[in-house]
Order: structure tokens, then C-alpha cells, then sequence
């Protein structure tokens, strides 16, 4: 073979001239008619084709989810494909208000035993096609535009004899017509074809058509395509007499920004698979399709609130892997490494929380995880590049320990100190261990052992707090005695007047407390902010039923943790 060497082999694409477009002025305002196309284009490309017990429960979730139109195969391909229609139809499995769609090629005894296969449903749709394509006339047909299109016409006329009769027997049966590779087809001859087909259905505004336009083999730019379709869609005469369809595959990585420009240039209907999944790079993503109109405040009209238990159907059913990075689905889609980008989604659920907006204000996160019943807990994760706020965000969302702004510097550095020796990503109880020996397990200089307040009022408006108790050092209990304006000055006080070991130069700078459970069994966590006799900041965390032994065991915390820092 002579090949020209690299990207001079290739023939680039040649743009549809057209003027005055109007498709990018326009947004997307409502969901088009959705058509799962899972069952057929989606199993068809998979290394073990899904058996019968599979494909029933692919279909029922497709059902649960909302999906209106269902391609569930082949019928005239196999036997397997055969009785899957069967089943479906014989079983009762097709809900009254969902249509089956069944796929054939443009040959008489195809359109035939398609026919014998769909008896006894209620709501079908029969879908022909046949290549129009440059490409495919030259090196598969040899055939002209004339030959082309009396394929189409021909089986047309034999479709609409063939489904007379079934309509008057009661089956809502409808049409569609796929125009293959019609992104590689000249925008006139597609017009001409699609056009003699609606003509040779009887198409009419009240009983339109299906023109499914696939992008069989992506072969542009989503904006050309967008302007092949506005360009089409100007040309077709009788437009009222056609759905404009999209069935977009995604071999340049553009699928989904294909369909989306699609549809601002006008079409109303899309044909995609769950996550992508389809020949070669796979079709169209219709949980993306959907989330992103979800994510501008339209309603795409598909329920996807637990797409974990959608992604483990589809796991179990077709042996595919959902990727870590999936938009919306992936594990890892809504977690964040980077410390700029923990600290701004830290105080973003913050600011919801303090704000109470109705909307969803979160930097980095482009929906609520919660919509598709995912978790907050692996939002955020620690590693080494993870920054101050990680570690608290994590201590938060899974623990309930709402670090004070000022901790968050000392706690980080303690994670990150951590994470750089290991190497790897810290889990949350690895953090929560790491929080406990930094400061619920400190080595304890100084114990609390007992304490009582004595609160008297008479010193005019202002409260005079008594502390009586007993401080543990080094293993001798002394008592401990101390006055002030509150239950912490009092404490300080006692501190410095112990008979050994007394404690001064600390300075209080901060207090913040919580509960950290609920019900009967709740819990104060205290967290102090001191500074020590050299001016350093020094956090101290306690905790207990008793909200005032929280605040102590929280002051000498802060002590024990700068006595020991010290050695």
C-alpha cells in the first residue's frame, strides 16, 4: 500500500456554508424527548452482549428512571434479539405510557419478520435506515444519490402497507427514518432522501416522522454540525411534518457538545446510552446530557437521585467500568486534592449554611452531590498537595468537629506532615486518629480530677465565679481554688495558685464549643485558643457530656500540648 505519511492521508472536513445563523443567540430551555438506545447501539458494542435476565433489568431501570422510549434491539438480527422483543411484549413488561423501538435495515425481509416480532404492542416505534454518506455510496454501495434514496423509498412504501393493517387492529405505531453517516452526507442529498421518505410515509404536522441524524462516526466540530443541522432544518420542506432527531456518537471526545449545539439548532429529540456506553468511543452520555440541563435550571425530566445504584446496575449488566473521572457518576468527580480548591468548597458550605440561599453557591462543585444521592464525606480528600482546610472540612463532614477558622493552620500542618511520610492519600479515620493524638490523647502534665463553680451575683450586674477542685500533676492530686468573672478566668486562676506546678504566662485568646451528637447521648466539644508564656499560638480541644468539664479539659489541653511541643 502507498499511504502518505501521517495527518497527510487525511481528507479534512468540509464546513456547510450558510449564512446568518441563528442556533448560538439560543439556549436550552426544556428537555428534548429522550430515547435510550442502550439496549441495542449500547449492547451491541460490548465484549459480552447481555443476556436475557440482564436486558429486562436494564429496561426496568430505564422505566424508573423516566425514559419514554426505549430502542430495545434488533428483532430481525437474531433469534436472541428476537425473543428479547418477545419477552417484553409477552411478559407485560412495557408500562402503557412507554414505547418500544425496534431497529431494522432498509430490506424487505428484515421489515418483515420486524413486523412479525412487534405483534401485540401497544406503543411502537419502527426505525429504518440505510448509508447515505459519500464514503459509504463510493466504497461499499457503488451506488448514485438515485439508487440511494429508491432503497429508502422502497422500503418506506412497504413499512406504511405493512403497518395499516396493525394500526387498525389498535398499535400506536410510529415512524423513523435514519439517514446513516448523515454527518458525512451532503446537506442537499440529505434533505432530498429525508424528504422523499416523509413523502412516502404520508407524514403529515398531526402524524410527524422521526429524521433520526446521526453522527454515525464523528467526524466535526459540534459547531459545523450545528450548522449542518440549522442549514438542513431550513431546507426540509414540510418541516412540521418531522421530530428532528440527534443520535450522536462521540469518536472526537465531542458528543455531548455536539448535541447540545444540536439541539439550539433545533432538534427535539436525542438518542443516547446510560454513561456513554456504545460502538468505538461509545454514544452520546445521556446522565451528562441530562445533569448539565439539571445544572442551569432545567428540568430534564429523568430521575437520577441514587446514580450509584444506576451505575451498579450498569456495572453488573454489561461488565463496563464507569470511569473515576465520569462527569456527575465518577468517584471521584466531586472530591477535591488541591488546597485552594478544599478551602474555597469549605467555605462555600459554609456560606450556605451561615446564608441559608435556597441556591446552590459552592465553588468547585457544580451541583449538589446530594441531587444524585452521593455523599458529602468524599467531597474533600487529603493528600500531600491538600491544603490547611482539607483537614477540617473531613474532621467536619464525617465526624462533627467543627474546627475553629485559627486551628485549621496547626491541624493541617499535623495532616500534612503525615501524608508527605506515608505518600499516599490519608482516609477519614486516619485523619480522626491523627486529630485524637494531637490533642484527645495528649500526654497529660496536668489532669483535671474534680471541679465545682459557685456562682454569685452579688457583685452588682456582673456574675463572680468560684472553681473548687482537684488538679492531678505528675501523679499528686492538689486542690485548686480560684475566682474570677467567669468559669474559665476562675480556672486560670486556680491554676496559678497550685502549690506545685503552678501555671502562668498563658493568655486566653479564643473559645468556641458544640455538640457533636444527638439525642440522650450528646456530646460538647470545647476547643481553646491560648497563648503561651512565648507568645505562640496553642489550641486545646475536650470534650464531655458536661459542657463545663468540656471547656476545662479544653484550657489544659492547650498546656499539655505546649509543655510537651516544648521537650
Amino acid at each position: 500500500m502507498n499511504l502518505k505519511p501521517g495527518f497527510e492521508k487525511y481528507i479534512p472536513f468540509t464546513p456547510q456554508p450558510i449564512q446568518g445563523r441563528t442556533w448560538p443567540d439560543k439556549v436550552i430551555t426544556k428537555a428534548p424527548v429522550w430515547c435510550s438506545v442502550d439496549l441495542r447501539d449500547g449492547n451491541q458494542a460490548l465484549i459480552d452482549p447481555m443476556n436475557l435476565e440482564e436486558k429486562l433489568e436494564y429496561f426496568h431501570t430505564l422505566v424508573d428512571i423516566g425514559v419514554k422510549e426505549i430502542e430495545i434491539g434488533f428483532p430481525s438480527a437474531s433469534e436472541t434479539e428476537y425473543e428479547i422483543c418477545r419477552e417484553l411484549i409477552e411478559g407485560h413488561h412495557i408500562p402503557d405510557d412507554v414505547t418500544i423501538q425496534v431497529l431494522v435495515q432498509a430490506r424487505e425481509h428484515l421489515i418483515r419478520k420486524t413486523f412479525e416480532a412487534i405483534r401485540g404492542a401497544k406503543n411502537v416505534i419502527l426505525h429504518f435506515y440505510n448509508s447515505t454518506s459519500t464514503l459509504q455510496r463510493k466504497v461499499v454501495f457503488h451506488m448514485d444519490c438515485p439508487g440511494i434514496t429508491k432503497i429508502a423509498t422502497d422500503a418506506a412504501d412497504l413499512i406504511y402497507e405493512m403497518a395499516q393493517p396493525v394500526i387498525a387492529e389498535g398499535m400506536n405505531l410510529r415512524y423513523e427514518y435514519s439517514p446513516e453517516s448523515f454527518m458525512g452526507t451532503e446537506m442537499d442529498y440529505a434533505v432530498e432522501i429525508c424528504a422523499a421518505v416523509l413523502d412516502h410515509l404520508h407524514a403529515t404536522a398531526e402524524q410527524p416522522v422521526i429524521l433520526n441524524l446521526p453522527t454515525t462516526v464523528e467526524n466535526c466540530m459540534p459547531n459545523q454540525f450545528a450548522d449542518m443541522l440549522e442549514y438542513f432544518i431550513r431546507s426540509l420542506p414540510g418541516r412540521e411534518r418531522a421530530v428532528i432527531s440527534l443520535h450522536p456518537h462521540n469518536d472526537r471526545g465531542t458528543g455531548v457538545a455536539t448535541t447540545e449545539m444540536g439541539l439550539l439548532a433545533g432538534a427535539e429529540r436525542v438518542e443516547a446510552t446510560l454513561f456513554g456506553n456504545g460502538e468505538r468511543t461509545g454514544n452520546v452520555d445521556m446522565v451528562t446530557l441530562a445533569m448539565n440541563m439539571y445544572t442551569q435550571g432545567v428540568d430534564p425530566e429523568l430521575d437520577f437521585r441514587d446514580i450509584n445504584k444506576i451505575r451498579d446496575m450498569y456495572e453488573r449488566c454489561t461488565k463496563m467500568k464507569v470511569g473515576e473521572r465520569q462527569p456527575y457518576v465518577g468517584e471521584l468527580v466531586f472530591t477535591a486534592f488541591s488546597g485552594s480548591h478544599q478551602d474555597a468548597i469549605n467555605k462555600g458550605m459554609h456560606y450556605m449554611k451561615e446564608s441559608g440561599t435556597d441556591m446552590w453557591e459552592v465553588p468547585y462543585l457544580p451541583i449538589d452531590p446530594a441531587d444524585v444521592g452521593r455523599q458529602y464525606e468524599p467531597i474533600i480528600r487529603i493528600n500531600s498537595q491538600s491544603g490547611k482546610g482539607g483537614a477540617a472540612f473531613v474532621m467536619m463532614q464525617s465526624f462533627g468537629y467543627d474546627l475553629p477558622k485559627a486551628m485549621h493552620a496547626e491541624f493541617g500542618a499535623v495532616v500534612q506532615k503525615e501524608s508527605d511520610r506515608v505518600g499516599k492519600e490519608l482516609k477519614p479515620d486516619q485523619i480522626f486518629a491523627l486529630f485524637d493524638q494531637e490533642y484527645l490523647s495528649v500526654p497529660k502534665t496536668y489532669q483535671l480530677e474534680r471541679h465545682s463553680f459557685l456562682e454569685d451575683a452579688r457583685h452588682g450586674d456582673a456574675s463572680w465565679v468560684v472553681f473548687n477542685g482537684e488538679v492531678g500533676y505528675h501523679g499528686k492530686v492538689m486542690g485548686a481554688r480560684g475566682e474570677g468573672n467567669g468559669p474559665i478566668d476562675a480556672f486560670f486562676n486556680a491554676l496559678h495558685d497550685l502549690p506545685e506546678g503552678h501555671i502562668e504566662g498563658y493568655q486566653f485568646v479564643d473559645y468556641k464549643e458544640h455538640a457533636i451528637s444527638t439525642g440522650s447521648d450528646t456530646q460538647a466539644v470545647c476547643y481553646i485558643h491560648l497563648k503561651d508564656p512565648e507568645g505562640k499560638d496553642v489550641f486545646g480541644v475536650g470534650k464531655s457530656h458536661n459542657i463545663s468539664r468540656a471547656s476545662l479539659r479544653a484550657i489544659l489541653c492547650a498546656i499539655n500540648r505546649s509543655i510537651y511541643n516544648e521537650k
